[in-house]
């Protein structure tokens, strides 16, 4: 088994990526930086003849490379209840990844298992379950299985490894990654 860590915060080095680290802490894994790559926006193509152009920039051969990995840890900042926005342009572009003539998008990864890695600033543990059920039915919705989330408290630079309940809970789901690759 593999594992595929996206990181879908904007500031290198940030809380989320600290927590995200803590969770694959002593794990082989592959580490995805969704802010360094070139990832357009959704254009809808749901009407046009054919319904599906190719768009020239990194996501069809980042979702390749993602898809390579059984277990997905998708990471992120809450930004406004939501995710943020590289994360979200990414998991938008599966509406392209869908009508590939490449792949079969949605068999390969309702082959994978999902994690959810969050953090915010303000109540996190009441306020980021929306950006939860979001990716919640955005993983129904394909097929991917969420196997649990972990949410941090951060807001400054190193916050989050004040945050005793999220070291934790990232210290869990490590132990239960790992029981998986065993």
């Amino acid at each position: 088994m593999s594992i595929a860590v996206l990181i879908g915060s904007t500031r290198p080095g940030g809380n989320t990526e600290q927590l995200a680290d803590q969770v694959v802490e002593g794990i082989s894994h592959s580490k995805f930086v969704l802010r360094e790559k070139d990832i357009r926006t959704i254009v809808d193509q749901r009407h046009v003849p054919g319904g599906f152009q190719p768009v020239e920039d990194e996501h069809d051969e980042l979702i390749q490379r993602v898809l390579e990995h059984d277990i997905l840890i998708f990471a992120t900042p809450v930004y406004w209840f939501g995710v943020s926005s590289p994360l979200k342009t990414f998991i938008d572009r599966w509406s392209q990844s869908l009508r590939s003539p490449d792949y079969n998008f949605k068999d390969l990864i309702s082959q994978k298992k999902a994690y959810i890695v969050a953090v915010g600033g303000d109540d996190p543990h009441i306020k980021a379950l929306p950006l939860i059920q979001q990716l919640k039915y955005t993983f129904d919705f394909v097929g991917l299985p969420l196997e649990g989330y972990i949410i941090g408290k951060g807001s400054k630079p190193g916050d989050i490894l004040a945050d005793s309940r999220a070291l934790l809970n990232a210290k869990w789901l490590n132990e239960r990654i790992k029981e998986q690759l065993a």
